[in-house]
């Protein structure tokens, strides 16, 4: 369920097991955060590992559809 407080802030419910929510607490505790700072720190990073994934993707097949193979080869491409 979502409930919309305005237009900058909505509160998004989740459930996770008991474990993961007592690592969730003492992590947020530890670095004197809330829990919902440290949630939206691992979203945001779990969107860039993914960003970083897709241009990593097309990076490869990129080289395998011009034939480079090794670092080498780029730098001689590039150069």
């Amino acid at each position: 369920m979502t409930i919309v407080l305005n237009q900058k802030r909505r509160i998004l419910n989740i459930s996770v097991p008991p474990e993961l929510y007592e690592m969730i607490e003492e992590t947020a505790q530890d670095e004197h955060r809330t829990k919902s700072e440290l949630i939206r720190e691992a979203f945001r990073h779990y969107q860039f590992m993914r960003r970083w994934q897709t241009i990593r993707i097309w990076g490869s097949e990129t080289a395998s559809r011009l034939g480079i193979h090794t670092d080498e080869e780029l730098e001689l491409l590039l150069g």
